[in-house]
């Protein structure tokens, strides 16, 4: 694909297409499906009265039409069933390499046009930030199929080479959402937990549903090295010559260890995590993902 489309591949959106939507909708659903509501009972407006009922529920007496008229009155609200999706795209320096064809931003841009797609495909308001140590793109939500033009624009002009710090930008976000929805992370996560952990809480604090994408590359994960490997540093680091295999094992000790304190801690905030390395093809991936979330 030329330009921008580049990121919408065929063949990850046919295996995403080939979901059953109402199995995508369970619960609070990663997709607003077939537009029953995913957060029942919130983000409702107002729409008109009737005559109370028994039965009906107390809580939506109208008293001051009562005080006026004598007569109970039930609100009537018209529930907004329009899912609102802001995604967070880590563009640090450490999200461009590649071990292989594909950088991880190139992969997690991916990732963010085929969910963008979907979601503006089901008229859900769908936004972008792209970050590093502070807000460097936003593309405000829409839910109008045209959006996701702006949002493949972004995307197309991202470069990352500045250092991720995430200790108050995730909270300068999370103030700027003001409708409850949904914020999807899509990151390598090269960072301290604690801090990232406290922005993701304040997401959670905020009511929000919160999505975890960590992109890995099958180097990182893995680490292959076996001779004298000239290692260079990125986001700050020094270069560091040394023989691999001595430091293989508490390298990979410490790669898992910091991923599984992430994991556990999402966990305690309900806050689904799901690593992905940029070799596994984002057409199975992303599905089964799905998948799992509609069974539970």
């Amino acid at each position: 694909m030329n330009g921008s489309r580049r990121f919408l591949s065929p063949k990850v959106l046919a295996a995403i297409s080939r979901l059953d939507l109402k199995a995508r909708l369970i619960v609070e659903g990663f997709v607003s499906g077939l537009h029953q509501s995913p957060f029942h009972g919130f983000s409702v407006e107002f729409a008109d009265h009737r005559e109370y009922t028994p039965g009906d529920d107390i809580r939506h007496i109208d008293w001051k039409v009562y005080a006026k008229s004598d007569r109970f009155s039930i609100k009537e609200f018209e529930e907004e069933t329009n899912l609102k999706c802001t995604m967070l795209l880590d563009v640090s320096e450490s999200m461009r390499y590649r071990s292989g064809e594909t950088s991880k931003l190139e992969y997690g841009s991916v990732l963010v046009a085929t969910l963008s797609h979907l979601l503006l495909h089901q008229q859900d308001a769908t936004g972008l930030v792209l970050f590093d140590s502070d807000i460097r793109r936003h593309v405000p939500e829409s839910s109008r199929p045209s959006h996701i033009l702006a949002i493949l624009a972004e995307l197309d002009r991202a470069v990352a080479e500045q250092k991720t710090d995430v200790s108050v930008l995730f909270h300068k976000i999370a103030e700027k959402i003001k409708r409850r929805g949904m914020v999807l992370l899509v990151s390598d996560l090269f960072c301290p937990v604690e801090p990232l952990m406290r922005g993701l809480k304040h997401f959670r604090h905020k009511r929000h549903e919160v999505v975890v994408f960590q992109i890995v590359d099958p180097f990182e994960r893995d680490f292959p090295f076996e001779d004298n490997t000239l290692f260079k540093g990125l986001e700050g680091y020094p270069e560091l010559l040394t023989e691999p295999r001595s430091l293989k094992a508490a390298y990979l000790k410490n790669f898992r260890d910091h991923a599984e304190a992430i994991r556990k801690a999402c966990a305690d905030q309900r806050i689904d995590f799901v690593q992905i390395g940029t070799d596994q093809p984002l057409e199975t991936v992303l599905p089964r993902y799905l998948a799992l979330r509609a069974r539970r």
